[in-house]
């Protein structure tokens, strides 16, 4: 399994905060956050597999310790941590995290490096539906919302909230309509922290520019979790004919349509 040997570690700072960036890879700029844990060997398989693809990965540690393999207790733990940071508000609706700013900073910073048409932004479990906030810039050209947890569905409103200020949304919305945006989801089925009511908020807010993919709650890794959950990692079962791995290969092909220029092979 990859691990974060194959990466280069940086750091980057907005607005006094200083995080270190895992990154590899080279061709446009995806900005992959992880989930809880934090960046575990199925994480860092999921951004070499990236750039492997022909894209420039950049993993930022948001929480927990980069490369240390997923156990529940390490699980409950950092669960408990983010819950109580005031950087994510979990529970709310209408409203993002604030440490999405800094992860719009960092997006525009990939975008100066690398430049191309934007940058792909991958968002997992706590961070998934941050891809949606880093969209409100220009330069956010494909989001992934791989298994969007928060806010956390305790009650009808947040099970249907996509953690986004009705501006938010607003703007969200102008982007499919003027720029062609597209949005990408997934979710297994009878997943409890990812409720099918959100991804009915972004079939009904968002139409067409909206693309749901919902697994099969069996075809998640026997080995992974219970019920299924990760589908790029931790349940990822990475064969051909699997569910699992189609969802993968969609979100490699969707990067490309979304980044690269019309016919362009990554490299």
């Amino acid at each position: 399994m990859s691990d974060l040997a194959e990466f280069s570690r940086t750091n980057f700072t907005h607005a006094g905060v200083q995080r270190d960036v895992y990154r590899r890879g080279e061709g446009p700029g995806v900005l992959v956050m992880h989930e809880i844990p934090g960046i575990t060997p199925q994480v860092a398989a999921f951004g070499s597999r990236l750039a492997d693809a022909g894209f420039s990965v950049f993993m930022p540690t948001l929480f927990g310790t980069p490369g240390r393999p997923m156990s529940f207790p390490y699980l409950g733990q950092q669960f408990a941590r983010a819950c109580i940071r005031r950087e994510f508000r979990v529970l709310a609706a209408n409203e993002s995290s604030p440490i999405t700013e800094w992860l719009r900073a960092l997006a525009r910073y990939i975008h100066q490096e690398i430049g191309g048409h934007g940058v792909g932004a991958v968002g997992m479990c706590l961070t998934g539906n941050f891809a949606l906030t880093l969209a409100m810039d220009e330069i956010l050209r494909a989001p992934v919302l791989s298994q969007p947890s928060l806010p956390f569905s305790v009650g009808q409103a947040r099970r249907r909230g996509l953690h986004l200020s009705p501006d938010q949304l607003q703007r969200l919305k102008e982007r499919t309509s003027k720029d062609g945006l597209q949005v990408l989801g997934l979710r297994f089925q009878g997943d409890p922290l990812c409720p099918p009511e959100r991804f009915e908020t972004l079939r009904t807010e968002l139409g067409s520019a909206f693309e749901g993919i919902e697994l099969p709650a069996e075809s998640g890794n026997p080995a992974g979790n219970k019920p299924a959950h990760s589908v790029l990692t931790t349940d990822l079962i990475d064969e051909e004919g699997e569910p699992t791995r189609a969802a993968l290969d969609r979100v490699l092909a969707f990067l490309r349509e979304q980044l690269l220029d019309p016919g362009a092979t990554p490299t």
